[in-house]
């Protein structure tokens, strides 16, 4: 999510990553969806309060960066 917000992506995170609000929603494309750990049942939470989510759909604020995930793709979920 900070490096959304870095790059001025237009990611909202209302709850400054702690997980609580679900405005970081973004669906990972698939390829890489299956790269990333599982997610913590707070996420799953969270994910779960959405009117419209994806198989791959996850918490920017929970993805955490390593140079693994260079050139992850994902796509910045509509706001409901």
């Amino acid at each position: 999510m900070e490096i959304l917000r870095d790059y001025k992506v237009g990611i909202e995170g209302v709850c400054g990553g702690s997980c609580d609000c679900a405005t970081c929603h973004v669906v990972v494309a698939p390829d890489w969806a299956k790269r990333l750990p599982e997610p913590r049942e707070d996420e799953i939470d969270a994910l779960d309060t959405l009117p419209l989510i994806e198989t791959t759909s996850r918490l920017s604020c929970q993805i955490i960066w390593s140079d693994d995930l260079d050139g992850l793709t994902l796509t910045l979920a509509e706001a409901a």
